[in-house]
């Protein structure tokens, strides 16, 4: 299978879009978690990453735009479209990852092993990235206008690590994907 920059970005697009599910599923249980207890959870994020390997709408359009064989030019198209096409969030429209519609060249047990690692991976990345808000904010308070030059250029500095090692993270994982 081809990985052009083209399929990375979609494969890209499926993860992400794999961790929206995920995270919908665990802001639920953190939400009613909270109710339970008086206690503040980890983060904000809950205690563990929630897991959710079925596929929304987008996540269908993604896999097929990924996986279904294109023809030319038109499956190009399909593609782009895929990946900009915006489509409303909501659990009753989230389908099982299953051979039914799956093209016989995608092995479904690696696909869902990618997915697992990137949702378990994305979670603690946005953890680091909370953790080091929270102890950035602790030292200088919350205020940005407060900051010093100093301290923006450590805060921007200090997220810009982070996303540039979630980035690069997402486009291996999405590597692994088509692998």
């Amino acid at each position: 299978m081809s990985m052009t920059a083209d399929r990375i970005a979609l494969a890209e697009a499926f993860l992400q879009e794999a961790v929206f599910e995920s995270r919908a599923k665990q802001a639920a249980g953190t939400a009613l978690a909270a109710g339970a207890s008086s206690k503040p959870t980890n983060c904000g994020l809950g205690r563990e990453a929630a897991i959710e390997l079925g596929l929304s709408p987008r996540g269908r359009e993604l896999f097929e735009a990924l996986f279904a064989p294109a023809e030319g030019a038109a499956g190009a198209v399909a593609e782009r479209q895929a990946a900009q096409t915006p489509v409303r969030r909501d659990a009753a429209n989230v389908q099982p990852l299953d051979t039914a519609r799956t093209p016989s060249i995608v092995d479904l047990t690696h696909l869902r092993e990618v997915m697992r690692a990137w949702i378990e991976r994305q979670d603690q990345l946005d953890r680091d990235r909370n953790h080091f808000l929270k102890a950035f904010r602790q030292r200088h308070g919350f205020d940005r206008r407060a900051y010093s030059g100093e301290q923006l250029a450590e805060y921007d500095s200090g997220l810009a690590a982070i996303n540039a090692r979630a980035d690069a993270e997402r486009r291996e994982h999405a590597s692994r994907l088509l692998g």
